[in-house]
């Protein structure tokens, strides 16, 4: 990709002007997509990314720039006007980096690479996917069915003598049915994804994520609206996680941490939960799709316990916020692309397995909501309030499931709702998303068991 002396020759130029630590990042990504409605092919699409960031660091300030041009030349000339930036207007001479390559462990094979693999067997995948959503009902009036896979190859290497280098393969298919009775429609989604080749067709019932996906849109068309007020809430697992990955989970990146614009700046060692939540970030799960073999500063990736039994435990910190808050570099540092400077993020971010049944969650309500599967919402990252779509509700009457409804929305504050936390299910499953942040967007996990929150208040009507 870059030779070693080019590479050295830059971070010292990055370095010439008195930063005190200097970065490249080089990147070369292929991504294929392919859209299908009713079961005809929409469009096509491949694409490569290709390019280099440079960061510098003085102290607790950055510089990035970025270019996708490699020549030796451009190199040199971004590299030196964010050294100009960021450093005094003295060159600092005698600079003597010296980069040891470090072998990457790769802990999430690949069995086949998704670029090589033809189109028509994706297709063939997709359509399987259409067939089984569109032969649900009579009711579903359309299909969309989206299919995508990444091969990046990435270049690390810093002042610090560190030269790694890593390939992340990722697979995702996308199911969108639409129910229809001529007056109103109602939609339903399901989009697993893996770090994984090809094979993740071997792994995964394209034709049950369908059928799942047109089941909640007919069910949703025929429920009445969901009514308003504070009840007891029981998420379920998977993509519920959500909740907690946006109204707390980017409050513990040391993103907001470091500058005090989370509520959780300043607590560890606090009880900030119930004694029911433990809550993990881990990027070292096996072909997950948030999973990472190291971060985008080449750091291996961990698995940090955030939260342990309602105890505040840990951070998600990158290498500059490390600087900034001197606490340990957790493998968090994340980016979209070249064109993003790093910092903390997600991976598979999720609470753990407790020891409730989740029969006995269920049946410990006389009155309340059943949230099958989680929508978007919107956060402020600052004070932890939320505000969650239900794709897919129930009423509980008297501990069973009752009538679906719709319209629901999750109303509350992030730092309230772990101490809602009262029972946690032994069904952990994750689901698929992208998270976007200062440093774009990135494939992250979210993921849970069934719980209950003992009280929010429920939006409807």
């Amino acid at each position: 990709m870059l030779s070693r002396v080019l590479i050295e020759e830059v971070l010292e130029k990055a370095l010439s002007t008195g930063g005190d630590f200097s970065e490249i990042f080089l990147e070369d990504t292929i991504k294929n997509t392919i859209k299908m409605i009713d079961g005809k092919i929409d469009n096509s699409v491949s694409g490569r990314d290709f390019g280099v960031g440079i960061r510098i660091f003085k102290g607790f300030n950055s510089v990035y720039a970025y270019t996708n041009d490699t020549s030796r030349e451009s190199l040199l000339e971004t590299a030196y006007k964010a050294a100009c930036a960021v450093g005094s207007i003295y060159k600092r001479r005698g600079l003597d980096i010296n980069l040891t390559e470090r072998i990457c462990s790769n802990m999430h094979p690949i069995l086949y690479v998704p670029s090589s693999v033809a189109s028509v067997r994706k297709v063939k995948e997709m359509k399987k996917a259409n067939d089984a959503a569109k032969s649900f009902s009579s009711e579903i009036s359309q299909v969309t069915v989206m299919y995508g896979d990444v091969d990046q190859k990435v270049l690390i290497a810093n002042s610090d003598g560190l030269l790694i280098n890593d390939r992340r393969i990722r697979s995702r298919i996308a199911i969108s049915s639409v129910a229809s009775n001529g007056v109103e429609n109602q939609i339903g989604v399901q989009s697993p994804g893996r770090k994984m080749g090809f094979e993740m067709f071997d792994v995964i019932d394209v034709e049950m994520f369908g059928r799942q996906a047109s089941k909640t849109a007919v069910t949703m068309l025929h429920a009445p609206m969901c009514p308003a007020g504070k009840l007891p809430v029981v998420i379920d697992n998977g993509f519920g996680g959500v909740i907690f990955h946006e109204a707390c989970g980017h409050a513990l990146e040391a993103t907001s941490v470091a500058k005090g614009n989370s509520v959780f700046t300043g607590k560890l060692g606090e009880k900030i939960a119930s004694d029911k939540v433990t809550a993990i970030d881990d990027g070292t799960m096996a072909n997950l799709w948030g999973s990472i073999n190291i971060d985008d500063e080449g750091t291996p990736a961990r698995r940090n316990v955030l939260i342990e039994k309602g105890i505040l435990k840990g951070y998600m910190i990158d290498k500059l916020n490390s600087r900034r808050m001197g606490m340990e570099i957790t493998g968090s540092g994340r980016r979209e692309s070249y064109k993003f400077a790093p910092t903390s993020r997600m991976t598979n971010t999720y609470i753990a397995a407790g020891n409730d049944d989740e029969r006995d969650i269920i049946g410990s309500i006389d009155n309340g909501l059943y949230a099958k599967q989680m929508g978007g919402g919107s956060v402020n990252p600052v004070t932890g309030e939320f505000n969650f779509a239900v794709l897919e509700g129930y009423l509980i009457k008297n501990g069973e499931v009752d009538t679906p409804v719709r319209g629901a929305t999750l109303i509350g504050k992030g730092s309230e709702v772990l101490f809602n936390i009262d029972m946690v299910g032994k069904n952990l499953d994750h689901g698929q998303g992208m998270c976007g942040s200062s440093s774009g967007s990135v494939p992250t996990n979210v993921g849970q068991p069934m719980l209950r929150v003992s009280e929010m208040t429920v939006g409807g009507r």
